[in-house]
């Protein structure tokens, strides 16, 4: 399968891959759980997924006590490797 368009090859491979990860719960990239009540936080390793930051696949009930959640930077590179990297080799390979 050879597109002419290394761009579109791209760009369609990225939603591919987008679209389940934003979507679906799926809890492959590092991240960090506060959970805080007045002065006290604690913060907790844990997997997360990327539908966390778009409101989508977890449980309110999950959720209570946690004040914030974010991606530390072995998550983001993972992130980062998913979204950009596979595609981009995907299209070098395929326009080769």
């Amino acid at each position: 399968m050879r597109l002419s368009n290394p761009l579109i090859l791209f760009l369609v491979i990225f939603l591919l891959l987008a679209l389940p990860l934003c979507t679906l719960p799926i809890n492959l990239f590092s991240g960090m759980v506060v959970y805080g009540s007045g002065a006290a936080a604690i913060k907790v390793d844990a997997p997360l997924s990327l539908s966390y930051f778009f409101g989508l696949g977890y449980n309110e009930e999950d959720m209570v006590g946690v004040t914030n959640f974010y991606l530390n930077a072995r998550g983001y590179l993972l992130a980062i490797c998913f979204l950009i990297g596979v595609p981009a080799l995907v299209t070098y390979r395929l326009r080769k």
